[in-house]
């Protein structure tokens, strides 16, 4: 098994590609903390690695992010764990798939269907190729507001403020009217 690494925006988190599918199309796993692991045997083998802050699963990669050190002595360790995990066919989650919790109301359920749309068709495939995903977590139809969780490499990446201001946010005005603002929760 030969496992491929990527940069990220975020300079401290790695993006590893296994060279086959993770959680699939469309499906993502995060891990924010140890604590958030229990139901994934290769997260927490990962969060064993004192250093290791966060593990992101996507379609077919890994995005791991670091407290302090350096990747060079972080990555033998990293490597090892998901080489094991695979080479081994471990289960990647155990247990049933986690709820989101999103709100908005029933009147503005054409809009949410309108910004989910251009989230997943134009937001979300930029945003793996940079190790992280976005979910929709609400609309607020009297302020039109949108919030969005980041996730993977995105949270506390130092560009994700720009990327929700400037990018997702500007596109979303322009194509839904009612759209005001974009917040991360």
């Amino acid at each position: 098994m030969f496992i491929q690494t990527e940069s990220t925006p975020n300079p401290a988190t790695l993006k590893f590609l296994p060279g086959r599918e993770v959680m699939g199309e469309g499906g993502v796993a995060d891990f924010p903390d140890a604590g958030s692991a229990g139901r994934s045997p290769l997260a927490k083998a990962l969060f064993v690695i004192p250093e290791v802050s966060r593990v992101f699963f996507g379609s077919d990669f890994i995005s791991v992010t670091k407290r302090d050190g350096d990747w060079k002595h972080l990555k033998p360790a990293i490597l090892g764990a998901v080489m094991e995990h695979f080479t081994h066919g471990h289960p990647l989650l155990e247990g049933g798939a986690e709820e989101t919790d999103e709100h908005f109301s029933d009147a503005d359920s054409e809009i949410v269907g309108q910004i989910k749309e251009l989230i997943e068709t134009r937001v979300r495939p930029a945003v793996a190729q940079d190790g992280g995903d976005i979910i929709f977590r609400g609309f607020d139809g009297e302020s039109g507001i949108v919030s969005l969780h980041l996730q993977g490499s995105c949270a506390g990446c130092p560009s994700s403020t720009m990327t929700l201001k400037n990018g997702i946010e500007n596109m979303l005005r322009h194509y839904v009217p009612e759209v005001t603002a974009v917040e991360a929760v």
